[in-house]
């Protein structure tokens, strides 16, 4: 694509790796938090996929007002200051120490062993996901693919975890999970009836395990003895993803009251100005409305999963 004079005056411009060929918003558990906390926020942003870095080497990175921030702790610090708002202001200071442990344990604990199941046990599917374009993209793919896998080995090693075997890596990896799953338990989000920041961090990192890590244990894991875990990535798709769908989608999922709504999907738009009321086109006619919410708070894409129903699905696929 032409490249575009970006003016971040007034305006969040969230850059960030390019959208995967899976339907997935992104391979990075990161990227996805940042988006989705854009979306639970009702912050309208514009994405821009040129792949450059952040001047810290950081993805994501944003904009505002000409100031560049990187860290996805830091942008929502600075967008909570300059913008007002709080995903969290319904917590209590216990509710607030819990959610900032249960952050760190995903971002510097669980994440490193879903990356080496998704860079490098499961590489060969993962670069499928990959989307890069031109004449010589399956070369550059694998390039990417190979290069990244050797980066992420050698940073593992360097955190501590990547001395382990494979095994003792991924019973690690269970031992996060089932945290999370007790946890939630049957709330509807991490730390209750309603959202907060540390939702969309578990959900842009197990988002990885339903939808990009096929066949492996974490995807095993999630959609089976953990069901609780695959119940709440699909409500928070459904409430704040509306148009991200999978062809393998089932109306299993589908309320009575928003069965024919939901069934209307569009894809995942690149350069599009986005925000959770309206989806604006590149000369910045609306095209679409988002019927997430009414007036009462209640999300029209917020219907829960039967959990025996869910199970009974999987056993029959």
């Amino acid at each position: 694509r032409k490249e575009e004079e970006l003016d971040s005056k007034d305006a969040i411009i969230l850059h960030q790796f390019s959208r995967p060929r899976n339907g997935v918003p992104s391979l990075s558990p990161f990227c996805l938090k940042m988006e989705t906390y854009l979306r639970m926020a009702d912050l309208p942003y514009q994405n821009y996929f040129d792949g450059k870095l952040s001047p810290q080497g950081k993805m994501p990175w944003i904009e505002y007002n000409h100031k560049k921030v990187s860290g996805t702790e830091f942008i929502i610090d600075f967008l909570e200051e300059k913008l007002g708002v709080n995903l969290n202001k319904h917590l209590g200071p216990h509710e607030r120490a819990v959610s900032r442990a249960v952050t760190r344990m995903v971002e510097e604990h669980l994440y490193w062993t879903l990356a080496y199941c998704q860079w490098v046990e499961n590489l060969h599917e993962t670069q499928k996901m990959v989307s890069l374009f031109g004449p010589f993209s399956d070369l550059l793919k694998w390039i990417f693919c190979h290069l990244t896998k050797g980066i992420v080995k050698r940073e593992m090693y360097g955190h501590g975890i990547g001395r382990f075997t494979e095994e003792e890596m991924y019973t690690l990896m269970e031992k996060d999970m089932r945290t999370l799953a007790g946890l939630l338990g049957d709330k509807k989000y991490i730390m209750g009836p309603y959202v907060s920041t540390v939702d969309a961090t578990v959900f842009g990192h197990l988002a990885q395990a339903m939808w990009t890590l096929p066949g492996t244990r974490p995807e095993r894991l999630i959609k089976g003895e953990l069901i609780n875990l695959a119940m709440y990535c699909e409500r928070i798709r459904r409430k704040f993803w509306p148009e991200w769908h999978h062809d393998d989608d089932n109306t299993l999922y589908e309320s009575e009251e928003s069965s024919e709504a939901s069934k209307i999907y569009s894809p995942l738009r690149d350069f599009s100005f986005y925000s959770r009321t309206e989806t604006f086109d590149e000369e910045g006619n609306s095209i679409s409305q988002t019927p997430d919410t009414d007036y009462t708070g209640h999300s029209l894409f917020d219907s829960d999963v039967d959990i025996d129903e869910y199970r009974d699905h999987e056993q029959y696929k």
